[in-house]
């Protein structure tokens, strides 16, 4: 048997620690791994894998690795699939297998790893007609799914006994419908829930003490039974429109992979043949329906081969329970996954952080020491051998104002620090519990001159580009959407003024007024359009004056100053213009309504200020990505596009901006629960104070909301015998079996409700030993007494009271070591009756807010040159005639007619004239690989493209090529990571693969390359190149047995001619230089080709040219 160590070894791989070799090599068997943070577990489950499989206890296809992200399954798959490259390669393996029969494995089978949902909805997909449910479902998105429930809703024939507001209700059975989903409960046990207390509550005896019949809380409580019955039809109905569409949402869709499991044994024989390894990440954030189908699948004993169900999850990292993730299930998995006799599963732990200082890991293991006393089954973790000591600075100050700046300051002291010891700045993070803390930190840091990002806080449709588009778009489809219009007119590209803004709104006014005269007769005076002004209540007005109206028509030029009425003019010609074009596919419209706006401009702009390697349109493009989704439904239109981003905006708090990554070069702000997994340097925790952090929102429970599931039917219950524990994890259990009158009945509701609550607060702790253990090295911890509203001082929380207890002990104690550790600012508590000194500042801004401010001279200096350097060029301008031959004029022609051909001739001077000229282009500051092919292949037709954008033909080869990707791409088992609607060209509906396609398949399955393994598939990157931030998509890439990689292109089309290979090796030349960034290895050491499937050639060129050669062309090119 081939040890850990000696396969670590081997593949020039860190030798593991004995914790980690005792998960790696441990049996067949089921086995819980209890991972701290930042401990290791995908190293060491990639690791596991590879153990199995070089010892051949396993093949490379029978392991099933499941995660929650596809970015935590696109990591653990290509740390695998590395793993396994580099086995195939090392020279051991000769020893290790001299018959070959493992090479042979490793070249012709892939490792399956994908999302949890992705797993289910591969079954349903497989198996779904067994239940019977449509194999080829559409899954439906928070926000689709919401339309879809509203619609029943405002539409319900039925009576139903509320007070509340359609919206309301929907949600309410929303709740319902996907909690149902989760804990897998039928419509009669909804029914039935609740039942024995409803009885009891008239019908229990008085206490002690007690007079009449029942309070109003207990009397409040039968209401809500009564309330969440009559929403079951509406539950029921939604249930029915989904099957009907065959439609299915991600809860649905894990509630019925569950069913399926359960209801048909050879679904579980199936996938218990296909997999003996199963490695389930992060299972402490599984939910009731996901430890059903998993446990159904690969649990409990049978006569089958074992399966090596290895999970890994933290107790304390528990954070999701809000969105149905139980903990409950770690303890439940010994008795779940049972070993092949039938006692319980192993249990092991990783304890070493390979992340964190010491300093760090103290603080975090004090946290968690609650945690631990009330019975979570986790030891204490430990550094690493040579971890720094690292610091910790707390801080109470006066205000919110003074806690932001010592913030700032602490992080300016350590960026400047870095900027003078020539290095580059830290990676730092500011983590939030609540959202609106967010904006007012990040004007402190960017006051000081360091860039800051707000990540991912209120969504998509908040960010600013994002917000202006949509605006546009609003204005475009709606004149009276006045909130648009305000938004773009008193925003940085228009700056209307008060005064102007007034004016405009009494035009519209006029206009909406007119237009309701005009009706029932004419307005030929003032004195009657004053009337009809008072004729018309107030809030007509508001909804039948439409500003953007008149802003296309804004009136006599004196009522606004000259500057706000060219503004105005300018604006309404730009809407104009626009609307003009509202009938291109919604993809274009949108892309030339930010054309137009300037917005990209505006987004790459500050991306430069911000330092960082991005190109300031990641959130754009974001966006594009959603609405060429939306645009792929039938009957999609610019309204119901609208319609969903409004439902969007609520319900999916305003779309995902996209998956988060560790920035460099700029202070990252966000919350808690978006930084788990990812680590920086540095990590400021602000904010904890009373009602803050944590939270002081009471949790809302089954007896008081009807929209709550009622806590009987719930799979994740604290129930102690089935976790061998005084101290279950999970919801509290409601036990009313030895309530015998009322009294006792409500002090056991009351317990019941502060155990609801000590639960919130538990979660609570564990958000803040995430937020603690993100931190690789330096620790900001603070709260502040006055908030900038309220008349009474918040003070530290809980929270905060024992890490300065922590901290302040360590300090005072001469026998403890307490380096690093340090309290920097003590505000005293504020005296009883005390004003708050923020309640009396008075905020005064500059309205509209110049974005130029304190640099507009430079920039107008600026433009003045680029203005002069237009004119001095001589070239015309768009609308200039001069120089335009005089029309001979025909006696017998009309006027019309001679005007007419007056216009034509001076617009065919003007269009020679301009093809004369040359005009400049400037290089955007991001490109694609092919952009970079074009430029170098013929520059003038770049740049000429690059002016005057036009789409490309449809392209038959093209998407024939896109089909062939995407068949490679199953091949290798790529697209268990990547959904098929996702590929390029998947939404096109004639790309449908044709009889070409099966000789491609043929001749690529005939080629060496389908019979190795890729290390990387469909590898997204991007690297900047002499400024220029240049991406693509790496097809394939290979280890070597050398050492080495090789990225293979894949090409359905014909080999070229030599001479235009040039141009073409500059595409693998950026792949190159891209790979080896990523794989932080040598240029030298990477090789890269292309394979043309068609003849079965691989074309390399014998020299590339590297990363200098590509600056200098990108150098030449105009800027």
């Amino acid at each position: 048997m081939i040890s850990a160590t000696s396969l670590a070894a081997a593949l020039g791989l860190p030798t593991p620690t004995a914790e980690q070799a005792a998960v790696i090599e441990g049996p067949i068997e089921p086995m819980l791994v209890v991972a701290g943070a930042g401990a290791g577990k995908t190293e060491t489950m990639a690791a596991r894998v590879v153990w199995l499989v070089a010892n051949q206890l396993i093949g490379p296809d029978e392991i099933l690795g499941l995660t929650f992200t596809r970015k935590a399954a696109s990591e653990l798959g290509a740390r695998i699939r590395r793993r396994l490259s580099m086995l195939s390669g090392s020279p051991a393996l000769r020893s290790w297998d001299p018959d070959g029969t493992l090479a042979a494995r490793l070249r012709g089978a892939d490792p399956e790893v994908s999302t949890y949902h992705a797993y289910a909805g591969r079954l349903i997909s497989d198996y779904g007609l067994l239940l019977p449910v449509e194999p080829n479902s559409t899954l439906l998105s928070e926000t689709e799914l919401w339309q879809l429930a509203f619609s029943l809703v405002a539409n319900w024939p039925d009576e139903l006994h509320t007070a509340k507001v359609p919206a309301s209700v929907t949600e309410a059975v929303l709740k319902l419908y996907g909690e149902m989903a989760e804990h897998l409960v039928d419509i009669d046990d909804l029914a039935r829930a609740g039942s024995d207390l409803y009885e009891m509550i008239p019908t229990l005896p008085k206490g002690p003490k007690q007079r009449g019949g029942p309070n109003q809380a207990l009397l409040k409580i039968r209401d809500v039974i009564d309330e969440r019955r009559e929403l079951i039809p509406m539950v029921t109905a939604l249930a029915e429109a989904m099957r009907e569409q065959s439609a299915l949402d991600f809860g649905s869709q894990m509630s019925l992979a569950a069913r399926l499991v359960v209801g048909n044994p050879e679904v579980v024989a199936a996938e218990r043949k296909a997999f003996r390894a199963v490695l389930l990440d992060e299972y402490q954030d599984t939910g009731h329906s996901q430890r059903v189908l998993l446990s159904t699948l690969f649990g409990g004993t049978s006569r089958d081969a074992p399966v090596a169900v290895t999970a890994v999850g933290d107790p304390i990292q528990s954070i999701y329970g809000w969105r149905g993730a139980s903990a409950a299930n770690l303890p439940r998995f010994a008795g779940d996954f049972p070993a092949a006799d039938g006692s319980p599963a192993d249990r092991r732990e990783l304890l070493t952080s390979w992340r964190n200082a010491e300093v760090v890991l103290r603080l975090a293991n004090h946290v968690s020491a609650e945690l631990r006393r009330r019975g979570i089954p986790v030891s204490v973790l430990r550094a690493r051998p040579d971890a720094p000591s690292g610091s910790a600075h707390i801080a109470l100050t006066e205000t919110v104002v003074d806690e932001r700046e010592w913030i700032a300051d602490a992080i300016e002291t350590r960026w400047r620090a870095a900027e003078n010891d020539g290095q580059a700045p830290p990676t730092t993070a500011i983590l939030v519990r609540r959202n609106e803390d967010s904006a007012p930190l990040a004007a402190e840091l960017e006051r000081r001159g360091i860039p800051a990002e707000v990540v991912g806080i209120g969504g998509l449709l908040h960010v600013p580009e994002v917000t202006d588009v949509v605006s546009t778009l609003r204005l475009m489809a709606d004149p009276m959407a006045g909130t648009a219009a305000m938004r773009l007119l008193t925003g940085a590209r228009w700056r209307l003024g008060a005064a102007d803004l007034a004016a405009l709104w009494r035009r519209a006014a006029e206009l909406a007024a007119e237009e309701i005269a005009a009706a029932g007769g004419a307005v030929t005076s003032r004195e009657q359009l004053d009337a009809a002004l008072d004729a018309v209540l107030p809030t007509e007005v508001v909804d039948r004056a439409g500003i953007a109206d008149a802003v296309v028509d804004p009136g006599d030029p004196s009522r606004y100053s000259p500057d706000g009425y060219a503004r105005i003019r300018a604006f309404g010609a730009q809407l104009e213009s626009l609307r003009r074009r509202i009938g291109q596919p919604l993809p274009e419209l949108v892309a030339d309504v930010e054309n137009t706006i300037g917005v990209g401009v505006e987004a790459q702009i500050r991306a430069r200020r911000m330092r960082g390697a991005i190109t300031g349109r990641e959130h754009l493009d974001a966006f594009a990505e959603y609405v060429t989704r939306y645009a792929d439904r039938r009957g999609a239109d610019l309204p119901g596009l609208l319609a969903f981003l409004e439902t969007a905006e609520t319900i999916e708090k305003g779309l995902e901006p996209g998956r988060i990554e560790v920035a460099e070069q700029r202070v990252q702000i966000l919350t808690v629960h978006a930084a788990k997994g990812l680590e920086w340097d540095v990590v400021a925790i602000p904010h904890l104070c009373h009602n803050i952090f944590p939270g002081g929102k009471a949790e809302t429970t089954w007896l008081g909301s009807a929209r709550e599931l009622p806590g009987e039917l719930r799979g994740d219950l604290a129930i102690a015998a089935e976790q061998g524990s005084a101290h279950p994890e999970g919801y509290p259990v409601l036990d009313l079996h030895a309530v015998t009158d009322r009294k006792e009945l409500e002090d056991t509701i009351a317990t019941y409700k502060e155990a609801i609550a000590d639960r919130r607060l538990e979660e609570d702790r564990r958000l803040l030993y995430v937020a603690l253990t993100r931190a690789r090295h330096d620790l900001l911890i603070s709260a502040h007494h006055w908030s900038e509203s309220g008349d009474k001082p918040r003070g530290g929380s809980e929270f905060f009271t024992e890490l300065l207890t922590a901290i302040s002990d360590a300090v005072d104690d001469p026998t403890v070591e307490s380096g690093g550790l340090v309290v920097d600012v003590l505000a005293p508590e504020p005296d009883d009756g005390a004003p708050n000194p923020l309640a009396e500042r008075v905020l005064a801004a500059p309205w509209p807010a110049d974005p130029l401010a304190g640099r507009r001279d430079g920039v107008r200096a600026a433009a003045d040159l680029v203005l002069a350097e237009i004119a001095a060029r001589d070239a015309p301008a768009l609308f200039d005639t001069d120089g335009a031959p005089e029309s001979d004029g025909d006696p017998d022609l009309s006027d019309e007619i001679t005007a007419w051909e007056a216009e034509v001739s001076a617009l065919l001077v003007e269009r020679e004239a301009s093809n004369q000229a040359l005009v400049e282009v400037e290089l955007p500051t991001h490109l694609s690989v092919s952009q970079l092919v074009e430029l170098d292949a013929d520059e003038a037709e770049f740049a000429r493209r690059l002016r005057r954008p036009t789409p490309f033909r449809p392209n038959p080869t093209a998407r024939r090529g896109t089909a062939f990707h995407a068949w490679v791409e199953r091949w290798f088992g790529a697209t268990r990571l990547l959904d098929i609607d996702e590929l390029p060209g998947a939404a096109d509906a004639t790309a449908t693969p044709d009889a070409d396609l099966d000789a491609l398949r043929d001749a690529f399955l005939a080629s060496p390359w389908a019979n190795r393994s890729p290390s990387e598939v469909e590898v997204p990157f991007e690297t900047v190149i002499a400024g220029i931030v240049v991406r693509g998509r790496i097809d394939a890439v290979f280890a070597d047995p050398d050492g080495g990689w090789t990225v293979i292109d894949w090409k359905t089309g014909v080999v070229p001619e030599p001479a235009r290979r040039e141009s073409l090796f500059i595409q693998l030349a950026a792949y190159r230089i891209a790979w080896a960034q990523l794989a932080g290895v040598p240029v030298d050491r990477v090789r890269a080709a292309f394979h043309y499937v068609r003849s079965g050639h691989t074309l390399a060129a014998d020299e590339l040219p590297d990363e200098s050669v590509l600056a200098a062309k990108l150098a030449r090119a105009p800027q």
